[in-house]
């Protein structure tokens, strides 16, 4: 056999080797639809969502823990006879109302006398939406009308009843739980229905004091709420006629809480 012949034939058989191979591996493995399906991994269920956190309960109320439910909160006072604290807050950008949780609301003082003398009510309104539910967000933005609350914190102490008001406090620097608890309890003391309790152990005399006390400060008061609402511009002279108008009123006050806190 010639050369040129051999190296054909060699050819030749290795396709046929190369052929045979090929069809015996397909022939070994089982076809597509025979082949075991691989075992499914199950999606990783999402995790549930966290419960949201909020800085007062939403539901029910109990003496001394502040609660968004106006609602179950006078249904407690009615129950207990217990006054009702309003807390009108921005809990997440005020630092006055931060303020008034790290120094007054966090402290077991306060903790301690809230639970026997108040039902709390919370009533936010942060910059975070999440921090109150829906139901309650609008609800406090109409007691905000009510009330007429000009800014944050504002505290306002109603009767038991749920409707009576009995004054209105705010936030100061230096506070603390005893310094809060005596400007609630003045606040308390000075209430109408506290007056005319007092009025029966009183003599005319002391009656006709506290009465020209109190109509003194009244007076002090309108005089300068009637000039706020005058818009006066920013000016040293305006500065100083503020000023003049406030020192008249805490000259009152104390003239007036005077009288009261002497009484028998």
């Amino acid at each position: 056999m010639k050369v040129g012949q051999i190296v054909v034939w060699a050819i030749v058989v290795a396709l046929v080797v190369a052929a045979a191979a090929f069809f015996l591996r397909e022939r070994a493995a089982p076809p597509p639809a025979e082949m075991p399906a691989a075992a499914e991994t199950p999606a990783e269920a999402p995790a549930p969502a966290p419960a949201p956190t909020y800085p007062a309960a939403i539901a029910g109320a109990v003496p001394g823990e502040w609660t968004m439910d106006l609602e179950a909160a006078k249904a407690l006072a009615a129950e207990t006879g217990l006054p009702l604290l309003l807390n009108f807050t921005g809990s997440d950008w005020c630092g006055w109302c931060r303020l008034m949780d790290k120094q007054v609301f966090s402290q077991e003082a306060w903790k301690t006398y809230a639970k026997e003398h108040f039902v709390l009510v919370w009533l936010d309104f942060p910059q975070n939406k999440a921090l109150v539910p829906e139901v309650f967000a609008e609800r406090n933005r109409q007691l905000m009308q009510e009330f007429e609350v000009g800014g944050f914190p504002t505290f306002i102490l109603l009767d038991a009843d749920g409707q009576t008001r009995l004054g209105q406090t705010g936030a100061s620097r230096d506070v603390n739980p005893e310094k809060f608890i005596a400007a609630l309890e003045d606040l308390l003391r000075a209430s109408d229905k506290a007056i005319a309790a007092l009025k029966e152990k009183l003599t005319d005399e002391q009656k006709a004091a506290l009465d020209g006390a109190r109509a003194d400060l009244d007076l002090a008061r309108r005089k300068l709420a009637d000039w706020i609402a005058t818009d006066p511009q920013p000016s040293e002279e305006n500065n100083a006629l503020y000023e003049s108008m406030v020192d008249e009123i805490q000259r009152a006050e104390a003239t007036f809480m005077g009288l009261l806190k002497a009484a028998p």
